[in-house]
């Protein structure tokens, strides 16, 4: 049964913006493990990343990806510089929408990542990949696991508000964090060893002073998903979940990335010891 288990993983990847490059470390640690899984589910920023594991990237792969685009404070001109191509198309892949239905279109965004694997569609990727979206109306899960990719990882991020919804097959899709932020339960049956990564944040008050308006707002999604997420591990937990005590993070602070990665890292040899047990 042991070894059955272990031919039988599932990983599922949460949604948390920014917090989700946390992924990459974990994906990187799983591979380290020796286990291979069958399937990836993913919510947001975690679709995403499914998306790159499942179309063949690994975790090391996905990490180095992640950190040619982010300055950290132990970089010096000379590492600025040479990011410098990246770090510029990081910064022009999301745009202003000028729409009363969103902020920014994430178009450019997705993708950018999406040039980064060759797979245009899920029947494309290596790993079967299930991508978590919300109707908008009737407010439940929509789950993509065929056709084109674009559309489904747009609409698995498309935090209402902030980007633009998507429309697809009749229905106005939204971040997928609306409905099920940390999609474990979608992994197929066949998933005795379900993994899952959750990136919600540490909730903790950084600042003696009330929030202002864009924090208090990017806090309060925060603060539904910590809600929703708490109570579906209480129900029905995974078999393995990671947790990496990420603070002072909210879902949109990209110049943060650095900070994400660090908090990850030191949170690793636990889950790494976890995953040798499994």
């Amino acid at each position: 049964m042991f070894g059955n288990r272990r031919n039988h993983v599932g990983v599922a990847l949460g949604g948390g913006g920014v917090r989700g490059l946390a992924h990459g470390p974990a994906l990187e640690a799983i591979d380290a493990a020796g286990l291979k899984p069958v399937a990836i589910a993913g919510t947001s920023m975690g679709a995403i990343m499914g998306a790159l594991y499942a179309s063949g990237k690994t975790g090391k792969e996905i990490r180095q990806l992640t950190e040619r685009h982010i300055v950290s404070r132990d970089d010096g001109l000379k590492d600025v510089y040479a990011k410098k191509d990246t770090l510029l198309t990081w910064l022009r892949t999301v745009r202003i929408a000028w729409d009363r239905s969103g902020l920014l279109k994430a178009d450019g965004f997705v993708r950018y990542l999406t040039e980064q694997m060759a797979a245009t569609c899920f029947e494309d990727l290596k790993i079967p990949l299930r991508v978590v979206a919300t109707d908008f109306y009737s407010g439940e899960p929509f789950v993509f696991d065929s056709g084109p990719l674009l559309p489904a990882l747009k609409a698995s991020m498309a935090i209402p508000g902030v980007f633009v919804p998507v429309e697809y097959a009749g229905r106005i899709l939204v971040d997928g964090g609306l409905s099920n932020n940390l999609p474990y339960d979608v992994l197929p049956d066949e998933c005795r060893l379900d993994i899952a990564v959750d990136v919600r944040p540490l909730r903790e008050r950084q600042n003696p002073d009330p929030p202002h308006m864009v924090t208090a707002i990017l806090g309060m999604f925060d603060i539904m998903l910590d809600r929703m997420t708490r109570a579906k591990l209480r129900e029905q937990p995974p078999a393995l979940l990671f947790h990496p005590p990420i603070a002072g993070v909210h879902i949109l602070e990209f110049d943060k990335a650095a900070s994400v990665l660090k908090q990850t890292a030191a949170a690793l040899p636990d889950f790494k010891a976890q995953l040798d047990q499994k």
